[in-house]
């Protein structure tokens, strides 16, 4: 191993008389490892593991402010591995999590967390792969039916405390989870406004969307929900599942097909109308499409992060392209192939946004 001529001497002596390395020759190690090599870090000795606590400071600090949005890649033939794609970079984290994830199965992710279900249909699991920080949560009030697998899911945390709220949507039932008191309510998305199919936060509020186009807010303590007054609503001939985000404190909705989005709308609040969107402007969306599940993200200013403004970047189920259209007459501008992984040849994707912390205010929905 070369050391540069200022570490001979006494220092170089001191590393061969107690088996300690210099911390930047430490560092340079760091830089080379996995995320799970980085965890095992620790492990090897008092010198690295007191190197490791500023490192992994360091670089949690970095990564998770980051507001790139990664792709997360779910393989289901390589031992249970998680990979995120950095597309810009061209550049993929592996992860392997079989300790902590056998016999789950991925939802989707919340806040840099992934929510899993498991094979038991009565537990729930969140996880974030870059922390290792990990929550297990039971459903003894309800059974999730092996056919109606959750397909959507919300973690927020309440404003000024550190109890979360975990909302889940399985099959034609909300169900909402509150820490404080450990217990989950229950009620039926089949109303006359329509069946609920996603939900978001925005201003401290969970919004939710039903399949008609109609928006209401959610009520945590008996998940009711209170629609809005809207004066009209979109004239869409077809629509499963619209999306909502939340981007720049704007409520979107997103009007989407299994391959593509058709159009975006915003609601203006102020005259409580739908607003067609005719461009994104200084905002990319990011669609995934799983077959049935489909779920869509929203940045603004993404040419911070290596991605282009007034865009879609689309991803199907098994592909191996990134496809970049248009925000404005959503024709196709480029293909971005993904890095190639070794041995994944059965995986799901979604994205991943680390940064994403969504709070909600108990006083404004009690």
């Amino acid at each position: 191993m070369f050391i540069r001529n200022k570490y001979k001497g006494k220092k170089v002596k001191k590393v061969e008389e107690n088996g300690e390395l210099l911390w930047d020759v430490l560092d340079i190690i760091s830089k080379t490892l996995d995320f799970d090599d980085l965890f095992e870090f620790a492990g090897v000795s008092k010198n690295w593991r007191a190197f490791y606590k500023i490192c992994r400071r360091n670089f949690l600090a970095s990564f998770l402010e980051s507001q790139e949005p990664l792709l997360l890649q779910i393989s289901y033939r390589d031992e249970g591995s998680f990979s995120f794609i950095s597309i810009p970079d061209q550049k993929v984290y592996c992860f392997k999590m079989m300790e902590h994830c056998f016999r789950y199965t991925y939802v989707t992710s919340s806040r840099g967390y992934l929510f899993m279900v498991g094979d038991n249909s009565n537990q729930f699991m969140l996880i974030n792969l870059f922390t290792r920080m990990k929550k297990v949560i039971s459903t003894p009030t309800f059974e999730v039916i092996s056919s109606y697998l959750p397909g959507r899911a919300l973690l927020a945390f309440g404003k000024c405390s550190e109890g979360f709220v975990l909302v889940v949507l399985c099959g034609y039932r909300l169900c909402v989870y509150q820490s404080r008191n450990c217990c989950w309510v229950t009620s039926s998305t089949m109303r006359d406004a329509g069946r609920v199919v996603d939900f978001v936060v925005l201003h401290n509020i969970i919004y939710v969307v039903t399949n008609n186009f109609n928006i209401g807010v959610l009520g945590l303590n008996y998940a009711n929900i209170k629609f809005l007054k809207l004066k009209s609503t979109p004239d869409v001939p077809f629509s499963l599942c619209p999306r909502l985000v939340n981007c720049d404190e704007q409520l979107l909705v997103v009007d989407s097909t299994c391959e593509e989005i058709r159009n975006v709308y915003k609601i203006d609040f102020s005259t409580m109308n739908y607003v067609k969107l005719e461009t994104l402007d200084d905002i990319a969306l990011f669609y995934v499409s799983n077959g049935f599940e489909r779920n869509c993200y929203a940045l603004s200013n993404p040419n911070l992060w290596g991605y282009e403004r007034n865009s879609v970047y689309v991803i199907g189920i098994l592909s191996a392209v990134c496809s970049v259209y248009s925000g404005d007459d959503k024709k196709l501008q480029k293909c971005v192939t993904l890095p190639a992984l070794h041995g994944t040849s059965s995986h799901m994707y979604d994205w991943c946004f680390r940064h994403q912390q969504y709070e909600v205010d108990y006083s404004l929905v009690e």
